[in-house]
């Protein structure tokens, strides 16, 4: 009796996972990225749809604009350049120039010596005068504004320009000399006794050793300066209000709005023309930005 061998079966490649388990596997990871990191998906949405919303409605016409159609039917890019040739934009734009960058060198410039003694020199008085200049940073400017609109208006004469905005920043800014103040406590001791040890007085000691290694903390300071006065707004109304040549952008936005007509579009590409330099200044700026605030600590 004759017994028939059976070969073995034949043993075939080793296949991998199939493409449908790899796509599953990607959609596993896929989701879990986006579970992990819900919170920062949902906080950029809230701060980025706001400029879309913007520029969507700048390119949109007239017709269209804040109407329930969200997506331009036809790009009007036009707009800007209807903005552009807008009587006394370019004026605009030079004064809010003007504003922002000679009122943010007047507040570093001034409010960096005060910092310094503030931070480096021991003198009697030294916590109350750092008291005082924390109180006035929680005086609102509300509160001031009818004294000092008499005295630059009426001692001065200075209404409708932007001189009593800007002069003022000559003597210092609360807000930047507490900033200051706070990164100087910082840097060690050591520094500026070996440099005093040297023969270095304290004017030399503070630009040649201090202020290099203070440069994040300006850089972040200067930055803060330069927002503010170029979105002002409650300022060029109080003090430019009643000449159009001294008009800031913030301000000439005003004008877009008609009576009983406003047109949106053209008022957004305003908007966008208006936000676009500081949003490119913040994007070059931001390491030094960053590194000057997280630096700058509350020590006492």
């Amino acid at each position: 009796m004759t017994h028939a061998t059976l070969a073995p079966p034949a043993a075939g490649p080793v296949t991998g996972p199939s493409a449908s388990s790899r796509r599953a596997a990607t959609r596993r990871a896929a989701l879990h990225w986006i579970a992990v990191h819900a919170l920062g998906i949902a906080a950029a949405l809230f701060f980025v749809l706001p400029f879309v919303f913007v520029f969507l409605t700048a390119v949109m016409s007239d017709n269209q604009a804040l109407t329930r159609d969200l997506w331009p039917r036809t790009w009007e890019w036009g707009n800007f350049g209807t903005v552009w040739d807008t009587p006394g934009f370019l004026t605009w734009w030079r004064n809010t120039l003007l504003y922002a960058g000679l009122g943010t060198v007047l507040t570093v410039v001034s409010s960096t010596p005060v910092a310094y003694a503030l931070a480096k020199f021991r003198f009697r008085g030294r916590n109350l005068s750092m008291m005082l200049v924390i109180s006035t940073m929680m005086l609102p400017p509300q509160v001031v504004i009818v004294p000092m609109y008499l005295f630059w208006a009426k001692q001065l004469h200075l209404s409708g320009t932007l001189w009593p905005l800007i002069i003022p920043m000559a003597f210092g800014d609360a807000f930047t000399i507490f900033l200051l103040r706070q990164f100087l406590l910082t840097i060690p001791k050591e520094y500026t006794d070996a440099a005093r040890v040297d023969g270095c007085g304290e004017l030399r000691t503070m630009l040649r050793v201090v202020l290099p290694m203070a440069k994040p903390a300006i850089a972040a300071v200067a930055l803060f300066q330069f927002f503010y006065c170029w979105n002002d707004y409650f300022g060029p109304q109080i003090y430019a209000s009643e000449n159009p040549a001294a008009w800031t952008l913030s301000y000439g936005l005003e004008s877009f709005k008609g009576a009983h007509h406003t047109n949106w579009n053209l008022t957004m590409a305003a908007t966008v023309l208006v936000m676009a330099p500081v949003i490119v200044v913040f994007f070059f700026a931001q390491k030094a930005f960053i590194e000057g605030v997280t630096l700058t600590g509350v020590k006492g």
